[in-house]
């Protein structure tokens, strides 16, 4: 080896050192800012590492060169701030900012925006992104743990109302802002203090939060932000009780079918969350709510939907509805109905393979019901030979799909054994 290489190797090694050194630091740093510590006083040295000149500053009272120089993710908000905000000071700032642009929000509505109006606009969009920062990391390290806590106690914290605030000054922030708020309320649903989701008990105490959100569909503008809020929300099982208890529910369908492809499926995933997640409580929906659900579901997402990708979650998620072990009883009731049967035998002649293939999985169910109403297994009979050709050359969209051709032989058999029956 010869002596240019061994001194690059050491050049490199110094240099690796020479960086973690700085991680560890603007960690404690960190740290040391969340636990409300001021940070140490500037220190720098220069010196000599390993055959490798380094320069470090720690706890510079100019975080701007500290930052230039280190390369620590220092902040960059001024030549004379001595140490960046604490998470509660962040959140304090935030608030404060909200609160006055909520109180000049007519200043917001268009035309020239008042010089300090659109100051104090620009320092609520660095809070937030601030804000996400902490929740979220650097991109190089990891959060700090201790600070998300403090954040998440000081935006929950009783009597400030702060999320609500958030909601209610969406409308006036710009898109790149209310990507940032999305995404830290997102954060904070799922931030624990004391090993509780106080996201959890916020909204429990204060559930006319989750009619803003269902109501915000009506503003094309924001339709989108507030249903990612919503479905964000509705990770806890108290606010997917309520929002499916409220009448605004059923203003889902028609949502669905709002002509802009963006917010339809948007919608439609806060939808099947809402359907899918929290079994027991949506079992307790069904019981009470079966009629007019099915009704609404077979006329507004099935049968008259012109949106194809619409049509074919629709069926899918009909599916999954009526396999779920805990929605026992509502599959026995839905497959024991002639009117649901027919829908489901129309769909399988649909012009699209992928919606006949997901109807199929719904229609094998009524095939496979050992206590079949009378007028289910006429209809089956009457229909025998028809269904017979058409499930003889029908295929899966994927070939060789062993569980399809398993399901679709065990029809073939059903089917067939009604000759029997009927002889």
């Amino acid at each position: 080896m010869t002596v240019i290489s061994l001194l690059i190797m050491t050049y490199f090694r110094s240099w690796t050192t020479h960086v973690r050194r700085q991680r560890r630091r603007s960690r404690r740093r960190a740290e040391s800012l969340a636990r409300g510590r001021p940070a140490r006083r500037a220190r720098s040295s220069i010196g000599q590492t390993g055959g490798c000149w380094s320069i470090e500053m720690t706890g510079c009272l100019w975080p701007c060169v500290g930052a230039a120089v280190a390369g620590d993710g220092a902040d960059h908000r001024g030549l004379f701030r001595s140490k960046p905000r604490t998470p509660v000071e962040v959140v304090q700032h935030v608030r404060d900012l909200v609160t006055y642009v909520l109180n000049n929000k007519d200043g917001c509505a268009g035309g020239r925006r008042d010089a300090k109006l659109e100051h104090r606009m620009l320092e609520l969009s660095k809070g937030i992104k601030e804000m996400k920062g902490i929740l979220y990391g650097n991109g190089e390290d990891d959060p700090c743990e201790e600070a998300c806590k403090q954040l998440t106690k000081e935006f929950f914290k009783k009597n400030t109302d702060t999320f609500r605030q958030f909601i209610v000054c969406l409308q006036y922030v710009n898109l790149d802002t209310q990507k940032d708020v999305t995404q830290v309320i997102a954060n904070l649903q799922r931030q624990k203090v004391d090993s509780r989701l106080v996201a959890s008990d916020y909204l429990e105490a204060n559930l006319d939060l989750l009619e803003i959100l269902m109501s915000g569909y009506e503003n094309l503008d924001i339709a989108i932000h507030y249903s990612t809020l919503l479905r964000d929300c509705i990770r806890h099982q108290v606010a997917a009780r309520y929002v499916l208890e409220s009448p605004h529910f059923r203003t889902f369908f028609d949502h669905i079918q709002f002509p802009d492809f963006n917010i339809q499926s948007d919608v439609f995933k806060t939808f099947k969350e809402l359907m899918t997640r929290h079994k027991s409580t949506v079992a307790e929906f069904f019981s009470k709510n079966y009629d007019w659900f099915f009704a609404e579901f077979n006329s507004k997402l099935i049968l008259s939907a012109s949106n194809y990708f619409i049509r074919r979650q629709a069926v899918q998620l009909l599916r999954d509805i009526l396999l779920e072990r805990s929605n026992s009883a509502v599959m026995m009731c839905y497959v024991s109905s002639k009117e649901h049967l027919m829908i489901h035998m129309n769909l399988l002649r649909d012009d699209s393979i992928a919606i006949q293939v997901e109807a199929f999985h719904v229609f094998k169910l009524f095939v496979a019901n050992k206590e079949q109403p009378p007028e289910i297994t006429s209809i089956l009979r009457t229909n025998r030979s028809k269904l017979l050709r058409f499930l003889k050359d029908f295929t899966a969209v994927e070939k060789d799909d062993k569980k399809f051709e398993a399901d679709k032989a065990t029809v073939i058999s059903e089917i067939l054994a009604l000759a029997g029956a009927e002889n």
